[in-house]
């Protein structure tokens, strides 16, 4: 079969180009730079045109152009906000001195970018786990600049040294290039620096930036911060990073973990407070689920075979569950899920994003504005959850084979007592002509028997079926379904009845499978390092916008609030066991069965 996608890092121009109204000239001439950078094109469809912003105070504009083509320079926006602090790097709506000569000193011979790359909180267990692994990971593939440089920036006392053996523990190899393996994970490593500070500090950030200077040699420097620390510092570290670290000729980004927030009203406020020194079009939300494989899949499936657009509406399907499970507990991490609980950890961001992604209708363009704009219109259109169409659990501790697994409450950083929900199951309804009626079931919990999270999407059954009588009472059996696995292994399969081999007229209920590991010899590339390469790159597709946040959490809140404000106390439920019966009325309320549960999955 032919491959439609690209493999590989294709190389890209782009230019700098001088604005009318400040134009840094060399020998008394205007310059217009060629900047060429290894961009990762690997199994996705970019839009032509993707814009990378400068800094407001550099007048300077990027324009990517697929083909290779120089892009006409874009205007300055008018009339902008004096409150806004920061765009890409922006402290000032005019060019300071230093800055013009800052600008004024790239030699036109240094023809090539760099991007810095700053992990603040890389002490921490998820830069430790999936950042720097990510980012080896591009490097490996070829995906990232020729000229970048990584900086770990936390609160502990450690050396560049002491860092690159901690993160050498966690680095992997592809399976199919293990051959260079060591040679490239030295060459990773002496890319990646560390710089100790606090993270409310402009000077700790001030030391920090010149650090950076220093390994940017005199270059066109891009800067992006991930924000590796918990939500309550968010803005302290952002507030000195933009005023002390953001780039002075080039383009300044911020990944922001989840949680957004704990409501409508926390959300709202960190978002307000983000916005002071930030644009919007700076701020990379990151959900992690957003960049798994078969998620951006869901819109090729869609739209780009034409035996599935027709049915993917009330007419044909009859519901569509969206399961989430792990089979394992908090295990000392109590502590921070208890203040969150299943339904903000999984539902209200994982599930929920990609419900609408499912759900939208046909964008505009590939642009992530055109993206995004269709799933803000799906969550603008649901109903907002009600307590009758919930149904909580927690996990109690259950004997097993000889062995004890403990209840939720047994975690020593829980607080005994807690009514924290560890499952949540719900029934949501998107109040559109397309979904009109049709039950969006989700499911989510810990402790449960097995580890997954997968799509269902069940049909109507046949009018006037002929076969009725092979399948007896049992009409779900009949039921053609859809099922997208997103992990683990991979898949997307679709079940159909067909007539066993024989003389007799017997029906069999089979999958036509694309199995992913059999079809792909290539592994599949982790979530994140998708999301890091599009942060990079500028591409917003699989990033959250402020409205998107808003419109998700006006759906959850209230649902939050009066769980919280009744003290609903959880259906208790075993550990490894499928979770609490209520799910199961819940769903049969719809006339619905979850599709996880039968004896052929």
């Amino acid at each position: 079969m032919a491959t439609l996608y690209s493999t590989t890092c294709r190389s890209h121009s782009y230019s700098l180009l001088p604005s009318s109204s400040y134009s840094p000239s060399i020998n008394g001439q205007n310059q217009t730079q060629r900047l060429n950078f290894s961009s990762c094109i690997a199994k996705r469809v970019l839009p032509a045109k993707v814009s990378f912003p400068f800094r407001r105070n550099s007048h300077l504009n990027v324009v990517f152009m697929q083909d290779g083509a120089v892009a006409t320079p874009v205007n300055p926006v008018e009339n902008e906000s004096p409150f806004k602090k920061l765009k890409d790097g922006l402290l000032s709506s005019a060019p300071s001195t230093e800055e013009m000569k800052e600008a004024a000193s790239f030699d036109v011979n240094k023809d090539k970018s760099t991007v810095s790359i700053t992990v603040v909180g890389a002490s921490g267990d998820l830069a430790k786990k999936k950042i720097f692994p990510a980012l080896f990971a591009l490097y490996y593939e070829g995906c990232l600049p020729e000229h970048f440089t990584i900086f770990g920036y936390a609160r502990s006392k450690m050396t560049d040294a002491e860092l690159r053996n901690m993160v050498s523990k966690t680095l992997t190899c592809r399976i199919d290039k293990r051959e260079n393996c060591g040679e490239k994970m030295d060459e990773f490593l002496k890319r990646c620096f560390y710089h100790s500070g606090q993270y409310g500090s402009r000077e700790n950030f001030a030391e920090l930036d010149k650090k950076l200077k220093e390994h940017e040699g005199g270059r066109v420097s891009n800067r992006l911060f991930y924000l590796s620390i918990p939500p309550n510092i968010f803005i302290d570290a952002v507030k000195c990073a933009s005023s002390s670290a953001s780039s002075g000729i080039g383009w300044t980004r911020v990944i922001v973990e989840k949680p957004f927030g704990r409501d409508s009203g926390s959300s709202a406020a960190l978002t307000k407070a983000l916005k002071q020194y930030l644009d919007e079009d700076q701020i990379f939300r990151i959900d992690h689920y957003l960049g798994k494989e078969l998620v951006e899949n869901l819109s090729v499936l869609r739209f780009s075979n034409l035996i599935f657009e027709p049915l993917w509406s009330r007419q044909y399907i009859r519901n569509v569950q969206l399961i989430f499970s792990e089979d394992f507990g908090t295990e000392g991490r109590g502590g921070y899920f208890d203040n969150y609980g299943i339904i903000r950890d999984i539902m209200q961001n994982h599930l929920l994003q990609i419900l609408a992604l499912f759900a939208m209708e046909t964008p505009v363009s590939l642009d992530a504005e055109d993206i995004r704009n269709e799933k803000v219109k799906v969550l603008r259109s649901m109903r907002p959850l009600q307590l009758e169409d919930v149904v909580v659990g927690q996990y109690k501790s259950h004997t097993k084979g000889g062995v004890t697994y403990p209840a939720y409450t047994d975690d020593n950083t829980v607080p005994k007592g807690s009514l924290t929900p560890t499952f949540a199951a719900a029934a949501l309804f998107i109040d559109n002509a397309r979904w009109d009626g049709v039950p969006f079931l989700m499911k989510a919990g810990k402790a449960l028997h097995n580890k997954s999270a997968e799509i269902r999407v069940q049909f109507r059954h046949v009018p006037g079926n002929l076969y009725n009588r092979n399948f007896g009472t049992d009409l779900d059996r009949a039921t053609n379904e859809l099922v997208i696995r997103v992990q683990p292994d991979e898949a997307i399969y679709l079940k159909i009845n067909n007539k066993v081999p024989g003389l007799g007229m017997r029906l069999d209920r089979s999958n036509l499978n694309l199995h992913y590991a059999a079809r792909y010899s290539k592994e599949i590339p982790d979530a994140y390092e998708r999301l890091l390469l599009d942060a990079i790159e500028g591409e917003r597709r699989l990033f959250i916008r402020s409205d998107e946040l808003d419109a998700a959490w006006a759906l959850f809140t209230p649902v939050l609030k009066e769980l919280e404000g009744k003290k609903i106390i959880p259906e208790y439920y075993p550990y490894g066991s499928r979770g609490p019966v209520g799910a199961h009325y819940l769903a049969a309320r719809y006339k619905v069965r979850w599709g996880d549960l039968g004896i052929e999955q």
